[in-house]
């Protein structure tokens, strides 16, 4: 556990007792704070009530009297749609508003760091698509070259939950929009910045105010090195907003697009090949084509992003690339759950929004794809530019029929999960995977994505 620093003696307010706001809590009383807390939810209030922890509705009048700030867990809004209530009433009595990533960002270092030989460092990831692999990627290079890391944020632990900074230890943490906007203190040794696609636009008041939210881990922070993917212009922006001139190594660029040139510190991949560029010279490559854990150039977006951010801390090429091919790749991200008579499985159920889903399509040559489900805002029309990849559409969700209108390709409306893995399965011939790209949202059938990525992967396993 990190212990809240600054707070002693004072009245925390914690809104949302989840896994973060549980663990803030736990934190704010480690450091000498009095937390009060409140959830909507009775059966949360009642699990924090038996941890000791005192809930009071912070919904009333005058609730925040006496409250030195309010910690907000990430799913509640506070500005847009419409603010949270609480949150309203804490802005109206001008009690601060911060979340678990502030706190520990204010709370990791302590006086025991002046004895260690290397500080401990923290990267933050951060990104539309592909953070949650590049995190749990950079961890697990990190891992097998020796290094004492931890994985927390947006995956893994909560980041008050992780364990003290140890001498040469590394904390990875994913970080989402709904994160790196609300903290107060964003302050990251190495931060990375994947790509950007339009997604949460409703919480963020639209594609400006969702870049906006990622920037402010580069602009607040001002980490030691930046890694950015510059394959979308909001990220090639950001990289020039950073970088002094084009020799500036402290922005590393990535990309899947192109090759890099110039004076810089560039890592970018071509037809399956990684290769790294510091003062226009070559100074690394890793073939990426058989690393099963990293298929398709997403993936190998993500694996220059961990490259990028390893090498910043010193590792050697050859460790990173022999912890590349060790990596398992992540549950629900173009994960292999099954190969049967010539047919893959891949189960990539959070591919939510259009870019992942592409992406993931993108990987695969003949695809019988299972699609659907809560669609977001921008509509479908970018997915008809796989066709070649697709051979048929199975479609899933309450709005089936109305999701299988927008694509060009074959589809079929199957409505359940059930439904579509048998008919793929049927149709199926050597050769070709078997691939669920949501494109969507889960809420309509699901209670997260990675309850539809178990069912997915349940329903072809009892076929086979």
């Amino acid at each position: 556990m990190i212990p809240v620093k600054g707070f002693s003696g004072k009245k925390v307010a914690v809104l949302g007792l989840g896994r973060s706001g549980l663990a803030t809590a736990r934190a704010l009383q480690a450091g000498g704070a009095q937390p009060v807390c409140w959830d909507d939810n009775p059966a949360a209030r009642e699990a924090a009530e038996g941890e000791g922890l005192v809930c009071s509705d912070l919904r009333r009048h005058g609730a925040f009297e006496n409250i030195a700030t309010l910690i907000v867990s990430p799913g509640i809004p506070h500005l847009y749609p419409t603010p949270n209530p609480v949150v309203a009433a804490a802005t109206d009595a001008g009690v601060p508003v911060d979340n678990d990533i502030g706190l520990f960002f204010r709370s990791f270092a302590g006086p025991e760091w002046h004895n260690y030989d290397t500080p401990p460092r923290v990267i933050a990831v951060t990104g539309s698509n592909g953070k949650s692999t590049s995190a749990a990627l950079i961890h697990h290079i990190l891992t097998e070259a020796g290094r004492d890391s931890q994985l927390a944020g947006n995956i893994g632990r909560g980041v008050l939950d992780i364990d003290p900074g140890g001498d040469g230890s590394v904390v990875v943490l994913e970080l989402s929009s709904y994160q790196t906007e609300l903290a107060r203190a964003l302050t990251p040794d190495v931060a990375v910045f994947t790509n950007l696609s339009p997604d949460h636009l409703d919480r963020h008041g639209g594609k400006g105010g969702y870049f906006a939210a990622k920037r402010r881990l580069f602009a607040e922070g001002g980490p030691d090195r930046a890694v950015i993917g510059i394959d979308e212009a909001e990220g090639a922006f950001l990289a020039g907003q950073l970088a002094e001139g084009p020799s500036d190594d402290r922005v590393i660029r990535i990309s899947v697009a192109r090759k890099l040139t110039g004076p810089g510190w560039q890592v970018f991949a071509r037809k399956g090949y990684l290769s790294e560029y510091r003062k226009g010279r070559q100074t690394g490559s890793i073939d990426l084509r058989d690393i099963k854990g990293l298929p398709g150039a997403h993936n190998h977006q993500n694996a220059c992003a961990a490259y990028a951010a390893c090498r910043s801390l010193g590792l050697a090429p050859r460790v990173i690339e022999d912890a590349l091919h060790s990596f398992p790749g992540l549950p629900h991200r173009s994960q292999i759950i099954a190969e049967a008579d010539g047919v893959t499985f891949v189960n990539d159920s959070k591919a939510t929004n259009v870019d992942s889903a592409l992406k993931a399509l993108s990987a695969f040559k003949k695809v019988r794809w299972i699609c659907g489900g809560l669609e977001k805002e921008g509509g479908l029309e970018a997915l008809n530019g796989v066709e070649g990849h697709v051979i048929k559409a199975y479609v899933i969700g309450r709005e089936a029929a109305g999701f299988a209108m927008q694509l060009t390709a074959d589809a079929q409306v199957c409505t359940t999960m059930a439904a579509a893995v048998e008919q793929a399965m049927a149709d199926a011939q050597p050769g070709e995977v078997v691939l669920l790209a949501p494109a969507a949202a889960s809420f309509d059938q699901y209670d997260n994505f990675e309850q539809r990525g178990d069912d997915f992967t349940a329903e072809v396993k009892k076929r086979l």
